[in-house]
């Protein structure tokens, strides 16, 4: 279904064995029919600015597996279908994944809303799925074990955000969220957070993202004398509502989270717009080795923390399946946690975990994203996170805590 245009951004991307990857696996057929690895990230829609780089991560781990002799001797094929930052185009893609293409795995679903579509189909077939979703309530579904989520959970993100808000000054927060699971976890620990230190959030209010002004929410915030709004959208509305703010003279702090705000609100927005806003997010391990060739693999394309997390659900998934000596979504769930938390030798690639595993040896897969340690419901157990600032059309760091 999305195969060509896939195909093209790939290539736009300088994703020189793009076209190969949907490929591999003829070689080897001897040995056994290739395993394949879906994919399902958004590669339009709202999460479009993330997509193709996580698809590319994800390419380049399998690339690096078949050059290595691939699963046991089996080879590995990647196919994609792009969800459209769409639950419905979600479940399209998943799908067809599933039933046709007959995937272990389904790497790299992005939205929340989406993945909460996707995971029954994950876990009635038997398919283990890796997410970058936040949502709290993802992982408290009924998955059976075949979650793995290395975002940290929407409890972990706000309360960290809500803690260095709080030691800033912040007092009454303003809470503008896009309609999505996230929203209403996010809420709560809100609430909770700033009244157990003091404060309070001064508004809630939830809006449809596809909307094209705000005159009524920025209306709301600016009556309610708030000192901070967390803009808690994504990359279109918030950069309307970042207009809407400064032409309504709001003085306040902006806070959001760095997904949605990039270096391309600069090309939309002039510096005056931009200037003091506070983005944040969980930040890969910028010092691992697994994060610096990762880099190099991208050349002059920005590895963001979604592209280091898929990076690392390819290697999970992959080192999995060789610890299990066999490729099912089963085998893989069963033997993540086998092949990343634990006394094994540390590896940061999937070229040495495949070998050393050949080799009879027990692996410590520690990733691009950090240590991959995940806690009985699949959530990742602990992450860094980077605070920036805009500054005159760039974003300047403020703290990596």
């Amino acid at each position: 279904m999305t195969t060509f245009s896939l195909n093209r951004r790939a290539a736009l991307l300088g994703t020189a064995g793009a076209l190969s990857s949907f490929a591999i696996g003829g070689k080897l057929a001897a040995q056994g029919a290739p395993i394949t690895f879906g994919v399902l990230p958004p590669l339009t829609g709202a999460g479009g600015p993330y997509g193709p780089a996580m698809l590319r991560a994800v390419q380049g781990v399998v690339e690096e597996a078949n050059a290595a002799g691939g699963i046991r001797g089996r080879q590995i094929r990647v196919v994609a279908e792009d969800d459209q930052t769409n639950p419905d185009a979600a479940v399209r893609g998943a799908r067809k994944l599933i039933d046709v293409d007959r995937a272990a795995c389904i790497i790299g679903t992005w939205a929340s809303a989406s993945t909460t579509a996707v995971a029954p189909l994950c876990w009635e077939n038997r398919v283990s799925l890796f997410t970058v979703s936040g949502a709290d309530s993802i992982t408290l579904l009924p998955h059976q074990g075949y979650i793995f989520r290395t975002q940290p959970n929407s409890r972990l993100q706000i309360s960290t955000a809500c803690d260095y808000l709080m030691a800033k000054g912040a007092r009454r927060v303003f809470h503008l969220a896009a309609q999505s699971p996230f929203a209403a976890s996010s809420q709560e620990v809100m609430v909770e957070k700033f009244r157990a230190g003091g404060g309070a959030v001064s508004g809630y209010i939830v809006y449809e993202r596809d909307k094209t002004a705000f005159r009524s929410e920025v209306d709301q915030i600016m009556r309610s004398r708030s000192d901070t709004v967390m803009l808690n959208g994504y990359l279109p509305d918030v950069t309307i509502l970042l207009r809407e703010l400064f032409r309504a003279g709001f003085e306040g702090r902006r806070f959001t989270f760095a997904y949605a705000a990039n270096a391309t609100t600069f090309q939309s927005l002039p510096n005056e717009v931009t200037n003091g806003l506070i983005t944040f997010q969980p930040s890969p391990d910028l010092d691992s080795g697994a994060f610096n060739r990762l880099k190099n693999r991208f050349g002059n394309v920005e590895v963001d923390p979604y592209s280091a997390q898929t990076n690392d659900h390819a290697t999970l998934a992959i080192l999995a399946a060789a610890q299990a000596g066999e490729a099912t979504g089963t085998a893989i769930r069963d033997n993540v946690r086998k092949i990343s938390q634990g006394d094994g030798e540390k590896v940061d690639n999937v070229t040495d975990g495949l070998r050393l595993i050949a080799a009879g040896r027990a692996v410590n897969f520690e990733g691009a994203s950090g240590p991959v340690s995940f806690d009985d419901r699949g959530d990742i157990q602990g992450t860094k996170f980077r605070y920036e600032v805009a500054e005159n059309g760039r974003f300047r760091l403020l703290e990596l805590v």
